[in-house]
């Protein structure tokens, strides 16, 4: 985030379960949960593409006993939860073209990943990772990011449980937030454009503010001076992959934070543990995680570097926007000795078990961001003591 310690206002945004970019990303990573749990050494890289009563899968899996797996039921089942039950959309489970266009990975690049020695596997690409976090929410997010979750959270839950019978699946959010000093002052503006049914103009602003103003409540930052945008364009019946087209790994800035900091450019969904895009990244945020929660700094910046087929990252580097309590280059060479945190590819998989999921899944942490949520464990802070031991902090 620019102008840490002067007045601004920063935006961030979040798009729902339905929304057909997620669609897309939730698809690509059942197909992952489901390989993970045939062969826990299985590569993926599972891209989706969906549209009006269309579904496709296409990418390099390998997997011991892949040839089992019905990857269209897969998808019809991911449908479903997400909710697209009316082939009168456009867009059901019940009915749509599946093309699949899966196939082995190549052998160039699995030279570099599978070693006889575990602790010798290679990046399963290059490129650079970053983490982030901040002490200014409890899930140590930028607060707009967690203000637009939440708002489609709870929507979310008022669809599936029928309370609201005339939400349909697609909706985004996007929350504005005044800070001054680095800390949050106001929501300046919510926009919510959500899919519904057919129904009259003025229920829904109505019913969406109210559920809007309840959900934010607890902030204490809505005021009478909030802007609130409900379906600004007016009618949103037609949504979802019927609407347009989604395609996995487009909505990399709400996966992650909303924005703030840096990104890497690589997509997490669809990719197995061995995609450093993926596996190195939830790491960055760990260690992001861990130091700020020790109070080492108040925002945290990793970024990771690999090269193909090497297990070593090429650098680590650390910025705590000048909040740190400890100069940054102490953090980068505690990070970089690898005994706290190894950030190597096979230490990362085994300290996370990234291999096999237990109380949750890929496919259902890919919605609403990978970050932030109690259930994985790249968000535990386990080695809050450790840190403020090595660096002598008091809190």
């Amino acid at each position: 985030m620019s102008k840490l310690n002067a007045r601004h206002i920063y935006t961030s945004e979040s798009v729902s379960e339905g929304h057909p970019d997620k669609v897309a990303d939730a698809i690509s990573d059942a197909v992952l949960d489901a390989c993970l749990a045939l062969d826990d050494r299985a590569h993926v890289a599972c891209e989706t593409a969906c549209g009006k009563n269309l579904v496709v899968n296409l990418g390099e899996i390998t997997c011991r006993g892949f040839e089992a797996l019905n990857t269209k039921q897969i998808a019809q089942q991911v449908i479903q939860r997400i909710g697209y039950d009316d082939p009168a959309e456009g867009f059901c489970y019940q009915d749509f073209t599946y093309v699949n266009n899966l196939h082995a990975q190549s052998p160039d690049i699995n030279q570099g990943v599978d070693r006889e020695d575990p602790e010798a596997q290679g990046a399963g690409d290059q490129g650079m990772m970053f983490g982030y976090a901040t002490d200014e929410t409890p899930e140590m997010l930028p607060l707009p990011l967690v203000c637009s979750h939440r708002i489609l959270r709870r929507l979310a839950s008022l669809r599936h449980s029928g309370e609201i019978a005339w939400l349909r699946p697609d909706s985004k959010a996007q929350v504005s937030v005044l800070y001054d000093a680095g800390r949050p002052q106001a929501i300046t503006s919510v926009v919510c454009s959500h899919q519904t049914r057919d129904v009259d103009d003025a229920r829904i602003h109505s019913t969406l503010e109210a559920v809007v103003r309840e959900t934010l409540s607890d902030t204490g930052l809505i005021s009478n001076r909030t802007a609130f945008y409900i379906n600004p364009t007016g009618r949103f019946v037609i949504g979802g992959p019927a609407g347009d087209s989604g395609v996995t790994g487009r909505k990399i800035i709400v996966d992650s934070y909303g924005g703030v900091g840096s990104h890497g450019g690589g997509a997490f969904s669809g990719k197995d543990p061995s995609k450093v895009d993926r596996s190195a990244a939830y790491y960055a945020r760990y260690a992001a995680k861990n130091i700020v929660a020790a109070g080492l700094a108040a925002k945290c910046e990793i970024q990771v570097a690999y090269a193909i087929g090497v297990a070593k990252p090429m650098s680590i580097n650390v910025s705590t926007y000048g909040t740190g309590k400890v100069p940054e280059e102490r953090i980068a060479e505690m990070l970089q000795a690898g005994k706290l945190f190894d950030f190597r590819p096979s230490a990362i998989i085994r300290e996370l078990d990234l291999t096999h999921p237990k109380g949750w899944s890929y496919s259902q942490s890919c919605t609403y961001g990978h970050f932030g949520r109690p259930n994985v464990p790249w968000e535990r802070t386990n080695h809050v003591e450790a840190l403020r031991s090595i660096f002598g902090v008091n809190v």
